[in-house]
This record gives C-alpha cells, sequence and structure tokens, in this order.
C-alpha cells in the first residue's frame, strides 16, 4: 500500500471502530443487513462461509453468526440448502418481499401523500394498534389512530379515511408535535451524521468498501425505518433527516463500485458467484442518484 493507501485504511478502521463502539451490532440484525443490501437483488442465496467472512469485518464471531442464522432459520426468514459439504441460505418468500418493500423505503424518494386515519374494527385491537405504531401512526383514542398516508394499513382490520393537510402549517406541526416524539428520531439521525459525515473523502480498499456500506446501511436502516417519515410540511425546521438521507445517498453510491466488485470476488453460490451489478442493484443506485441533491 501507499502511505495515501495506508492512511485511508487506518482512517477507515477508526470509523469502523467508533461506529461500532457507539452503536453496537447484533450478529442477527447485521446479518439482515447483509441479505438486504448484498444478496435479495441478486437472487437471494448466499454461502454461509461468505457471511461469516463478512460478520468477521465488525468483530461478530463464526459462533454467533451460525447460532443467529439458526434463529432466523426458526422465525421462517431463512431456509438452508446444502451442496456437497457447503451449507447455503436462501431468503423465504415472505422475508424476501419484506426486504424489498424495506428497500423502496432506504432507496426510493421519499412520499408525502398526505395523512390517513385509520379506526380499527374486531377483537384485537391491541395488537393491531401495535402494528399500526410501528408503521408511524399515532394513537388518538382506544380504536383511532392517524399517520402519513404513504403508509398501507391494509393488514390491519378496520376503515381507512384519508386526509388532505392543513393549509396552516403551524396548526399541522402542532398537531404532530401533540401526537409523535420526534425528539428522538431527531437525535438518531444526528448520531448517524456525526458517525458517517467525512466518509466519502476516503479511498479505501474493496473490502473495507464493503464493509463500510454494510455499516451504512444497517445504521440508516435502523434509524430511517423506525421514523413515522411524516410529511414534511409537519416536521421542525431544520430537520435532519434530509441531511442524512443526502449523506446516505452520496456515500452508499460513493462507496458501491468496489464493494459490489468486491461481492463478485468473494460472494458465491452453489451455481458460481454472485454478479457485481444486476437489474435490482441498478434499480438502487438509479433511485439514489436524484437524493444527494
Amino acid at each position: 500500500m501507499t502511505a495515501a493507501a495506508n492512511s485511508a485504511h487506518a482512517e477507515a478502521s477508526g470509523l469502523i471502530k467508533r461506529i461500532l463502539e457507539e452503536t453496537p451490532l447484533k450478529a442477527a440484525g447485521f446479518i439482515v443487513t447483509i441479505y438486504g443490501d448484498v444478496v435479495e437483488p441478486r437472487g437471494g442465496i448466499a454461502w454461509i462461509g461468505n457471511l461469516i467472512e463478512t460478520c468477521a469485518g465488525v468483530g461478530i464471531s463464526e459462533t454467533l453468526v451460525r447460532t443467529a442464522v439458526s434463529r432466523l432459520v426458526a422465525a421462517g426468514q431463512l431456509s438452508g440448502e446444502r451442496e456437497g459439504r457447503r451449507s447455503y441460505y436462501r431468503l423465504s418468500e415472505s422475508a424476501g418481499s419484506e426486504f424489498a418493500a424495506a428497500a423502496g423505503v432506504l432507496f426510493g424518494a421519499p412520499e408525502d401523500d398526505g395523512w390517513q386515519f385509520v379506526h380499527v374494527t374486531g377483537e384485537a385491537v391491541e395488537d393491531a394498534m401495535q402494528m399500526l405504531k410501528r408503521s408511524g401512526h399515532a394513537r388518538i383514542n382506544n380504536r383511532l389512530a392517524v399517520g402519513p398516508a404513504h403508509v398501507m394499513a391494509t393488514a390491519v382490520p378496520g376503515l381507512v379515511f384519508r386526509a388532505d393537510s392543513p393549509h396552516d402549517p403551524k396548526a399541522l406541526r402542532d398537531f404532530a408535535s401533540q401526537y409523535w416524539d420526534l425528539s428522538a428520531h431527531e437525535e438518531a439521525y444526528k448520531v448517524f451524521l456525526a458517525q458517517f459525515d467525512g466518509l466519502s473523502t476516503l479511498n479505501v480498499p474493496p473490502a473495507t468498501a464493503l464493509t463500510m456500506r454494510l455499516l451504512l446501511v444497517h445504521r440508516f436502516r435502523t434509524v430511517h425505518l423506525h421514523d413515522p417519515r411524516l410529511p414534511v410540511s409537519a416536521l421542525p425546521d431544520n430537520w435532519p433527516g434530509g441531511a442524512a438521507r443526502r449523506l446516505f445517498a452520496k456515500l452508499y453510491r460513493h462507496l458501491s463500485t468496489k464493494a459490489d466488485a468486491y461481492v463478485a470476488e468473494r460472494f458465491v453460490t452453489a451455481s458460481g458467484s454472485l454478479p457485481a451489478w444486476t437489474e435490482g442493484t441498478d434499480h438502487r443506485l438509479d433511485m439514489l442518484e436524484g437524493s444527494e441533491r
């Protein structure tokens, strides 16, 4: 390595170490990120040896990987296949659909389709309300919740009413602040920005590029998918979510050439190497192109 390359590698290693210290990883969650970022757009199957090698880059041991994979199989997210002495794990159909939907949120343009009220029917009210809460809704009373209209509530038994945003921005922001505690989400975005700002100037080797991209996706997925993703007009001034999204798009595109080349070099299935690029990976980069500005 040149002196510049050594310096960039040392800086990247320090950045990775700091991120892991500030926001420790769980093996199952990081493996989900590997499948979502690397495996799902390339057919949904991977050799466990690749999972072990990739997780080692963030300090997750082989024992923890195997335990986490077993739990994901038991949960119905993965299914195992053997070819000779090697074990491969494939995304289940339901997990594949879930991962594709999450990718649409992470890589697609932010949606701002107004609001909806959901009146829950049936007996399992608490289960329905928890499901609505996880999808960004706020509870108004025992059976009524409100949330952004881009979130589909079809899985919840009830009546869905669409609502237009008021013309008074202050009234909308006051309404949002009454039903959503956005402070935790705001802080999470600020932590994300502090952790990854400056990475775009580093010229790191391919293996490190993949590790950094996986950490980028893992952290942004954790923050963004928990955010209720309210319409912009309901958010406080200087909301950091937009800056976080722009940084995510910029860094993901910056890291992808080397990261995807490393995937093609190292990741295999029983039928051969995973491709560096597919229609699915190209589509993700295309969706992010306009988000950097």
